[in-house]
């Protein structure tokens, strides 16, 4: 048996703020939480939830998307010291061939606990706001591809992003919802009348909010106040002051709440590295100033292409908009962890896996716990 008594100066838990609390840690597991007695190791600033990224590529050097399981556990490490303590594996669009041999790679990884799940983003997306993924790729969901993808994933697939208005879009949402994969609206052209459908049929997360999807205007106001709206909705946003503008991110926060905003990274490959050429997938990126873009045909810079964000720089990134650092804390752990069931994770509270973030006033990211042990953080 493994035990750790830590004594912290303040703790983010779901009945507020502790200051001078003991956090007990039995075999990676929080078994006492409660008024410091003084003994235990000293842990200054504030200690968070670890951080629960539901939407990442990959960083380090190292893709998710991959026959290499050596190559994802290595874009796993980097995100796990900047606080990502749990993480799905994001795909892109690729041939079916290959997106069922990169699903079959990270099926054992899950099982192992690198994971806690898959999220498909695509090859089920609009052509039309596809973003960085390439046109020529994308499919509608049929009951046949599922059928392909679900068999390879063995129950590993957690969530996949999906554009409503592809043939066979409200039925697939349907079918992922009853076989417990959670939908993300996305990459969609789709007006406000199919985002409600969309809702209505299950779809229960929207993927990066704003991104890839039609713009608000006051006489067509498109997906955005609905899925704003929707309490079933959780909304993910990349907050790397690239994506959005900060005007909007507060906007966001403000309309959906803390408790609906899930924060994620987007990240790929180049996330931590210098800025240079890159590739996503079969296609070349340009990351300049930690900006990821397509590049063109004629070399210019095209769409965005992901992020380099970090979930430390994210949580860094809202508090430095005047979000309090609690609030911060439910939009990086708690509300990812409850959107997407996973019940070990997202609070620190007894019972709970003992994974934790430790950052300052400014929530710059100082110490990372994951299962009770301090890692080695960027």
């Amino acid at each position: 048996m493994t035990e750790t008594v830590l004594h912290c100066e303040r703790v983010v838990t779901p009945d507020g703020v502790r200051t001078d609390a003991l956090i007990k840690i039995t075999d990676g597991v929080i078994t006492e939480l409660g008024p410091s007695t003084g003994s235990g190791e000293r842990v200054e600033g504030w200690v968070l939830p670890g951080y629960v990224d539901t939407h990442v590529h990959g960083g380090g050097g190292g893709d998710y998307p991959t026959t290499d399981p050596d190559e994802a556990l290595k874009a796993r490490d980097f995100h796990a010291r900047n606080g990502t303590t749990t993480s799905y594996a994001s795909l892109v669009s690729a041939e079916p061939d290959l997106l069922v041999r990169q699903i079959k790679t990270l099926v054992p990884l899950v099982d192992a606990g690198a994971f806690a799940g898959i999220h498909l983003e695509g090859p089920f997306l609009s052509a039309a706001k596809c973003g960085a993924h390439d046109p020529a790729l994308l499919t509608p969901p049929t009951p046949e591809l599922l059928d392909r993808l679900l068999k390879a994933g063995a129950g590993r697939i957690a969530m996949i992003t999906l554009a409503p208005e592809l043939d066979h879009g409200p039925a697939a949402i349907e079918r992922l919802t009853r076989a417990g994969v959670r939908v993300a609206f996305g990459h969609s052209d789709s007006d406000a009348r199919l985002t409600a459908t969309a809702i209505d049929a299950g779809a229960t997360v929207a993927t990066h909010l704003f991104n890839a999807m039609r713009p608000i205007h006051h006489r067509e106001p498109g997906p955005v106040p609905r899925l704003l709206d929707a309490q079933r909705v959780t909304v993910e946003l990349i907050c790397d002051g690239i994506h959005l503008h900060p005007d909007v991110i507060t906007m966001a926060i403000a309309a959906a709440g803390p408790d609906r905003v899930a924060l994620i990274t987007d990240a790929m490959s180049a996330a931590g590295l210098a800025d240079g050429s890159y590739a996503l997938g079969h296609l070349d990126v340009t990351v300049a100033g930690g900006a990821v873009h397509l590049v063109n045909p004629d070399g210019s810079a095209g769409s965005i292409a992901g992020s380099t964000l970090t979930m430390a720089g994210a949580v860094e990134f809202v508090v430095g908009l005047g979000v309090p650092i609690p609030e911060a804390a439910r939009m990086a752990a708690t509300t990812p962890a409850r959107a997407h069931g996973l019940d070990r994770v997202g609070e620190l509270m007894v019972g709970r896996a003992a994974d934790l973030c430790v950052v300052d006033d400014q929530g710059r990211l100082q110490r990372v716990l994951r299962a009770g042990d301090w890692l080695e953080t960027e």
